[in-house]
């Protein structure tokens, strides 16, 4: 999917590492605000095209970082 959009995984792994958290409701980035002091999960949600999003979830103990089509979860 992110060939057919010319994207790469990494300009959206960047922008989560740099806590730009894409198209999150303001309560999600609210959360993962929290979710950095305190040790949880972390999501993002970026717009890849008109139909499709990209998740990049990271684990609450940071070990993994993983990209995934919602329907992927």
């Amino acid at each position: 999917m992110l060939e057919q959009t010319n994207k790469s995984p990494l300009e959206f792994l960047s922008r989560h590492l740099r806590g730009d958290w894409g198209d999150l409701a303001q309560e999600d980035k609210t959360e993962n605000e929290l979710s950095l002091k305190y040790g949880f999960r972390l999501l993002s949600s970026y717009q890849v095209s008109e139909t499709e999003k990209l998740w990049v979830i990271t684990e609450a103990d940071r070990s993994v970082t993983t990209l995934l089509l919602p329907a992927e979860y």
